[in-house]
């Protein structure tokens, strides 16, 4: 199984800041599929780039895309925009549960405006930039995409 997640910030990609954040994302996956192929990327917050990227690696096969950052108020945030013009059909309960666990802990994350959708058999899911956040946003929902890639993949059907 390949599963990819592509840190999308200005500061990285510039060596301005260190990703932490992504490598947090890819030892969670990690943990939690051993046998997953799992591959890093980092871009700039450019919607025309993000879109090259979640259509290239959906085409490789990838299972799982997991981008990190560019989901808040900022004007160089265009994640969800991106998302939104290359998934098929969102899924919303996703972003709405990651939501809801970082609002417990901080009412700003009502401010994310983080997607999730399938295109083709390839999961998509927008977490938030900040270490703290992405951790808990993918732990949030980590059973949950467990499931919802074994129903896309055919392989379980709904309880």
């Amino acid at each position: 199984m390949l599963i990819a997640v592509i840190t999308i910030s200005d500061r990285c990609s510039q060596g301005l800041m260190t990703d932490t954040a992504g490598p947090a994302v890819a030892a969670l996956v990690k943990s939690g599929w051993q046998q997953a192929e799992i591959r890093a990327a980092l871009l700039a917050d450019d919607e025309d780039a993000i879109v090259a990227a979640l259509e290239d690696l959906s085409g490789q096969g990838a299972a799982l895309l997991l981008t990190v950052g560019g989901t808040g108020m900022g004007p160089r945030d265009h994640t969800p925009e991106a998302t939104r013009r290359v998934i098929d059909r969102e899924a919303p309960g996703l972003a709405e549960a990651m939501r809801a666990k970082g609002a417990e802990r901080n009412e700003y994350a009502w401010l994310s405006r983080g997607v999730a959708g399938m295109r083709a058999g390839t999961l998509i899911v927008n977490l938030p930039g900040s270490k703290r956040g992405a951790e808990e946003s993918l732990e949030a929902i980590l059973p949950l995409l467990r499931h919802g890639l074994e129903v896309a993949g055919g392989a379980q059907k709904h309880p």
